[in-house]
């Protein structure tokens, strides 16, 4: 876990450094640097989702999974909830609700940070986790200069994220393939693609309501892995 604790530890000290640096900023910049998260984050999407569907055995799970999973999150109200909880912290108009929901992705969402604590717990090895937190930290940095110092917020989901993962590995030894992982990559990726998207106005997106999408994949493959 002292991987996923760093990883922690380097998106809290990015977001409170990048919060005190967007502070200064006027208006109109902090208007450009969304249109910069905005297309960062659609890049990556793409990126992340084009990476996965190439290894993909199954080329239309991700499909069936978007669908189910769209149906779960919206009779659950996942944004819904989201919103009135984070309206308690923060003015409407801050953003912040796009802000959290496109770093959580980031953070959450790629190689790294999938395979890193699934490496630490069977191996002991956490390089990707420490290269990951590098990486998050720099990333957190930018958001916050964006989104305010409120995306610290999305440090306890990165724990509970890792740290789920390490505690499903270490008990299941095995049992998360490859297979597992390139699917989710895939759904993530176009989850993240959904962020770009809605920052940008280009669409808005409940892209909270697609979360379950993600578990999906991993029961599609095991219950394929039957036949």
């Amino acid at each position: 876990m002292l991987g996923t604790l760093f990883n922690t530890g380097m998106i809290i000290a990015g977001s409170l450094i990048g919060a005190l640096l967007g502070k200064g900023l006027k208006k109109e910049y902090h208007k450009a640097m969304m249109t910069a998260m905005g297309l960062a984050a659609l890049f990556i999407g793409i990126k992340t989702a084009y990476s996965a569907a190439v290894k993909s055995h199954y080329p239309v799970l991700f499909i069936v999974s978007l669908a189910i999973g769209a149906l779960i999150g919206q009779a659950l109200h996942i944004d819904d909830h989201f919103n009135n909880l984070l309206n308690r912290f923060a003015k409407k108009e801050s953003g912040l609700q796009q802000g959290l929901s496109t770093g959580i992705l980031l953070y959450c969402i790629g190689t790294l940070s999938i395979v890193g604590p699934i490496e630490a717990a069977m191996t002991g090895d956490i390089t990707m986790l420490l290269t990951n937190g590098m990486l998050d930290g720099v990333t957190s940095m930018v958001l916050a200069s964006t989104f305010g110092v409120g995306m610290v917020l999305a440090a306890p989901v990165l724990f509970c994220w890792q740290g789920g993962i390490y505690l499903i590995a270490t008990l299941l030894q095995g049992a998360i393939s490859n297979t597992m992982i390139t699917e989710v990559s895939i759904v993530g990726g176009i989850l993240i693609m959904t962020s770009g998207l809605t920052i940008l106005n280009i669409k808005k997106i409940s892209t909270l309501n697609l979360l379950p999408a993600l578990v999906v994949p991993v029961v599609g493959v095991l219950i394929m892995g039957l036949f």
